[in-house]
């Protein structure tokens, strides 16, 4: 078999063949529980705590996959060295887990059998998007869009229904052409940006970021409160109103896919000197030796390789 394959459902088939049919609830209600990982020196990283937010999610919406979470972390091991070796020496790959409901009972065909859709997939990852931002940072705009309720599913649930957060980085880039979203609570305080979660540092305080019952259990933060206990650098939660955000020395992203990013201008403003600061210098190089890999180097260095790869490069 020629070319990154995908698991779907208990085989091994080609990217290209992997399609979710259109009666799918996945496709039809959004109903997708899903987790992003991705690897370093051609390692999942924190695989474990991964598939287990996956079960947790799991749980709540009622889905059991016919899969122990010891099957996704050898199916999610097995996958990423079959695509790994078609690739660079020196890549490193974004993995997708992605669990449905199964066919919608409505819009499916007679007789068809309803079982839940598992898929595991890798895809390259996205470093264009993101390898100059180590040095130049973000930009952050607060829309008006809020996070979903908690009344409609709870923080720990990671799904793919996630129109707010299209909406809200549609309104952010109005605003400033290149700016991501920082999400609000309906009480108006700071939440997360549009698939990172936000951390503000004050020197008075050290790294605040908004109380764990609130967001998502993020895996990156997570990394974050050991890097930052390493260095010894304090780490709160309490709610946080944007405009006290706003005047904080250092605003902080942490992802699964870019790990740190520093944040630049918020709400159309600059944040301290404009530049990234030395608690985001200390933390990405705490969080380089963890892992092993130079974060930043390497997405520079693999998206100047790939831009130059491309068939209309000069």
């Amino acid at each position: 078999m020629s070319g990154p394959v995908v698991y779907w459902n208990g085989d091994w088939v080609r990217q290209s063949a992997a399609a979710v049919p259109l009666y799918d609830a996945g496709f039809v209600m959004g109903a997708t529980v899903t987790e992003q990982l991705r690897t370093f020196g051609g390692e999942i990283f924190r695989a474990e705590e991964h598939i287990r937010r996956l079960f947790r999610s799991l749980e709540i919406v009622g889905v059991d996959p016919g899969l122990t979470s010891t099957d996704f972390e050898e199916i999610g091991q097995q996958l990423v060295r079959r695509n790994l070796a078609l690739g660079e020496p020196d890549d490193d790959l974004g993995l997708a887990m992605l669990v449905t409901p199964g066919p919608y009972a409505t819009l499916a065909p007679p007789d068809t059998p309803l079982r839940p859709l598992v898929c595991l997939h890798t895809y390259p990852l996205p470093f264009h998007i993101f390898a100059g931002k180590y040095r130049t940072g973000e930009s952050l705009a607060v829309p008006s869009v809020r996070q979903v309720a908690t009344d409609c599913w709870p923080r720990e649930l990671k799904c793919r229904s996630r129109m707010h957060y299209f909406l809200a980085d549609r309104e952010a880039a109005r605003s400033e052409p290149g700016a991501r979203a920082a999400i609000l609570d309906h009480d108006g305080f700071l939440l997360e940006a549009t698939t990172a979660s936000i951390l503000v540092y004050f020197a008075d305080e050290g790294l605040v970021t908004p109380p764990g019952d609130k967001v998502l259990p993020g895996i990156s933060i997570s990394v974050v409160r050991e890097l930052a206990d390493r260095l010894g650098i304090a780490v709160v939660e309490r709610d946080l109103h944007p405009d006290e955000a706003g005047q904080g020395e250092e605003i902080l992203l942490a992802s699964t896919t870019s790990c740190l990013l520093p944040v630049v201008r918020f709400k159309g403003e600059v944040v301290a000197n404009g530049r990234p600061g030395a608690i985001f210098g200390r933390l990405l190089q705490a969080w380089n030796e963890l892992v092993g890999v130079d974060i930043a180097g390497q997405a520079e260095e693999i998206a100047l390789r790939r831009a130059r790869q491309a068939p209309d490069s000069p």
